[in-house]
């Protein structure tokens, strides 16, 4: 037998400082998808399904913490530290919209039809605007007779179906909001801070880490199972494999490797290539790769099945 195609990932370069957040478009009507980071230096980059740079969006001031490409692939939102939320033209770059914050904005989310723009951070107040009416003050989900939304900092938004925000925060908790009301209408509590929580839109789950737990999560509290394993190590960020659903990689801030394990938590691979913490990992829509991003300042995209050809990859096979 001949040993294992070794795993070469693509490096991204572009940013000058670390990483903070990756986040890939659906699958478009040409078959191709988008990819989005944001750095501390403050510049989000779009580029390729492939990994070539397309544009950087021009105008924080200060790191960017989260961007987020609309359903649809012409809209951007990033949330920044020099709180403001913005949201981009991706096909111009312009920025279309400036929200003003009163603290650090660490987390966007567009709405399904890029209607409306979920905010948090900070500030512990998700805040939703209205692109229609851009002037006008939001709204805010505030937690019963509470002034906030959470009791720490805001973490990750996310728009779940057309009428349903997540939020999670370093308070441990999940909150699922009614948008039409703005009212709370169920929340999950875990021991630990939530470091991360995404949507995979193709398996309609979260995926949440928090302390050394990593948890698939229903993203419609439906009465289905929570899946959730316990890692020898804090993971940063996770992403479950789209279509497949039989593994999820991760990064974490202990060492600067990237981990496959499959569902049942074992450990499949051990990718080094970066040269300081992964804060972050995302499997693009089709699941034939996966990108992290670094302290190091860099992206890197690896595929899901070495040897094989697939965009910028000429495989062996």
């Amino acid at each position: 037998m001949s040993p294992p195609i070794k795993s070469t990932p693509l490096v991204a370069p572009g940013h000058t400082r670390p990483v903070t957040h990756l986040s890939f478009s659906p699958i478009q009507d040409d078959g191709t998808y988008l990819l989005v980071s944001s750095c501390k230096d403050g510049n989000p980059m779009l580029r390729e399904w492939t990994g070539d740079w397309i544009g950087t969006f021009l105008g924080h001031k200060g790191a960017v913490w989260s961007t987020k490409i609309s359903l649809d692939g012409s809209r951007a939102a990033s949330g920044s530290a020099d709180f403001t939320a913005k949201v981009w033209d991706t096909y111009s770059g312009n920025v279309l919209h400036s929200f003003p914050h009163n603290h650090i904005v660490r987390t966007v989310a567009l709405s399904p039809t890029t209607s409306h723009l979920l905010t948090g951070g900070q500030e512990k107040k998700v805040r939703v605007f209205d692109l229609g009416r851009p002037d006008a003050e939001p709204d805010f989900l505030f937690d019963s007779n509470n002034s906030q939304s959470h009791d720490g900092t805001i973490k990750s938004v996310v728009w779940a179906g057309e009428h349903t925000g997540v939020t999670a925060a370093e308070d441990g908790k999940i909150k699922w909001w009614d948008l039409r009301t703005r009212k709370l209408t169920t929340s999950l509590a875990f021991p630990n801070p939530i470091t991360s929580m995404e949507l995979s839109i193709p398996t309609q789950r979260l995926v949440v880490t928090s302390g050394n737990t990593v948890a698939f999560i229903p993203v419609l509290p439906n009465g289905q199972g929570t899946h959730s394993l316990s890692l020898p190590y804090s993971p940063s960020s996770a992403s479950i494999h789209p279509i497949h659903q039989d593994r999820f990689v991760t990064g974490n801030l202990g060492d600067e490797w990237v981990r496959v394990h499959g569902m049942d938590g074992e450990e499949r691979e051990v990718l080094k290539g970066h040269h300081g913490p992964v804060h972050c990992v995302e499997f693009s829509p089709d699941g034939e790769m996966y990108a992290s991003g670094s302290e190091d300042g860099t992206i890197r995209l690896w595929q899901t099945t070495p040897g094989k050809s697939y965009g910028l990859w000429q495989g062996t096979n």
